[in-house]
């Protein structure tokens, strides 16, 4: 995984010196940037453009109209370069690190010590964009994207934090308890009121909930669907409440960017499983969430896919009803709905099907109940989860059902993801699925004539041409 050159921190610029050198364009737009802080600025050119002298003139900023040197470093905080010639960039870097001060060199990461990030400025809040230095205009789309997201006033959210956080701090003594109240805070009508202008209002708003908080709250266990891999199909409720987790519980098939989106000090916890190797039991699993709910931890249970399809979320959500345990949960993109999106694959159509079933190949051994190969003989679409390893058995299933062996299939390994492969066949080519040696992700199995009015075209064959001979001499 790439990892940040540059790492994105906040510098404490109040009333501190920050010097720019250069007399260029580039310089003036460093100093508009700068000029929206509390640094006492100090231009140091000895020619400038006449739009660069205006400004510091306006603005009240220190011009020094000589070379730099060494001494108009001496109380530096920061210092810009922006003469635009690389040979002086390069003697003006020098000098900045020979006063043992940071030094940003404008389009020359190689003699800068940090980048400057596009900045969304709703001050006291602000949003830093960082691209190492390499794509600025990257970062300006999305600072762009982000500012079409906060209105203009939402800083008077930061005020009105601003005002609250010593008597926040005094009155719960916890990061736990201050983090969920502040989450209500935001979500309530203090913050309404400080976005309407009313900052007096919302700050007594603000006070009397806080004086109404125990700081002590009863545990909750969410019970959160993951989707398929993808971190863009997360549900923006999924994401707000992985912020407010006190701990993450994550199955394997959860990606790091998806747990990642928790809060970076709640405290995560694998309980992966894969076919025939459960490192915790269900039943373990269930003891964690009623344990971390009864300590009074909000608790994101994080599963692949949707929870309530095939993700055993039925037994978790018993248990914890058991123990009195208060649970929600929050729906996510099945894999089913996934496949079916990457290959345009109609799961209901006119005309042609017009039921879906979702199955689960673990059932080709009977131990699931029966039925659901009469959907894809009747014409419904049937969605095979977990149905690789047991691709001929499944066929028997279908085939006993009376489901005709040019029904069309299409299997999706990994689906929803950026590196997702389709294999489209028919249900006599099933078999072949499983001794794929080069299939070793989740696959999701489509059956039924609606699978046919998909876009397919770029799909692989389910048996590879190597095998094709073989199979039709077993078949």
């Amino acid at each position: 995984m790439p990892r940040l050159r540059f790492f994105p921190i906040s510098f404490d610029v109040a009333g501190k010196a920050v010097v720019v050198a250069g007399g260029t364009g580039a310089a003036l737009a460093k100093l508009r940037l700068l000029a929206k802080s509390q640094a006492h600025l100090r231009l140091v050119t000895a020619e400038a453009e006449p739009a660069l002298t205006a400004f510091a003139a306006e603005h009240g900023i220190e011009h020094r109209t000589s070379e730099l040197t060494l001494a108009d470093l001496a109380d530096a905080a920061l210092l810009f370069v922006a003469t635009g010639d690389k040979d002086r960039d390069a003697i003006f870097a020098g000098l900045g690190r020979a006063a043992g001060i940071p030094v940003n060199v404008v389009d020359r990461p190689h003699l800068s010590d940090f980048a400057v990030p596009a900045i969304v400025d709703r001050a006291p809040v602000a949003v830093a964009i960082s691209t190492d230095g390499l794509a600025p205009v990257l970062a300006q789309r999305l600072r762009a994207a982000i500012e079409a997201l906060l209105p203009p006033e939402f800083g008077r959210l930061g005020e009105l934090a601003r005002s609250l956080r010593s008597a926040i701090l005094s009155a719960l003594p916890t990061n736990a308890q201050r983090l969920r109240f502040w989450n209500r805070l935001i979500d309530g009508r203090a913050a309404d009121l400080a976005l309407a202008g009313n900052l007096a209002a919302a700050r007594r708003a603000a006070l009397s909930a806080l004086a109404g908080s125990t700081g002590e709250e009863a545990g909750i266990v969410w019970l959160i669907g993951a989707g398929p891999g993808a971190a863009d199909l997360l549900t923006l409720r999924a994401q707000r409440l992985l912020l407010e987790a006190d701990v993450i519980v994550h199955d394997r098939l959860v990606p790091d960017a998806v747990i990642e989106m928790g809060r970076r000090d709640a405290e995560r916890i694998g309980v992966g499983k894969a076919k025939g190797r459960h490192s915790v039991t269900q039943g373990e699993i269930d003891a964690l969430l009623v344990r971390l709910a009864r300590e009074g931890k909000r608790v994101a249970r994080l599963k692949a896919g949707d929870p309530l399809v095939f993700g055993r979320a039925g037994e978790e959500l018993a248990a914890l009803r058991a123990a009195g345990i208060r649970v929600e949960v929050v729906p996510g993109v099945t894999a089913a709905l996934a496949a079916a999106a990457d290959a345009g694959v109609p799961l209901t159509l006119r005309g042609v099907a017009a039921s879906l079933t979702f199955a689960t190949g673990h059932g080709a051994e009977g131990s699931e109940p029966a039925g659901w190969p009469a959907i894809a003989a009747a014409g419904g679409t049937v969605a095979v989860y977990m149905g690789r390893t047991a691709a001929a058995e499944t066929r028997e299933r279908f085939l006993a059902g009376g489901v005709a062996l040019e029904t069309p299939v299409l299997a999706v390994e990994n689906a929803g993801r950026a590196e997702a492969r389709l294999f489209a066949g028919t249900l006599a080519d099933l078999p072949a699925l499983a001794a794929r040696a080069d299939v070793d992700g989740p696959v999701l199995i489509l059956v039924g004539p609606a699978v046919a009015h998909g876009a397919l075209a770029d799909a692989e064959p389910i048996v590879p041409a190597a095998a094709a001979p073989v199979l039709a001499a077993v078949a």
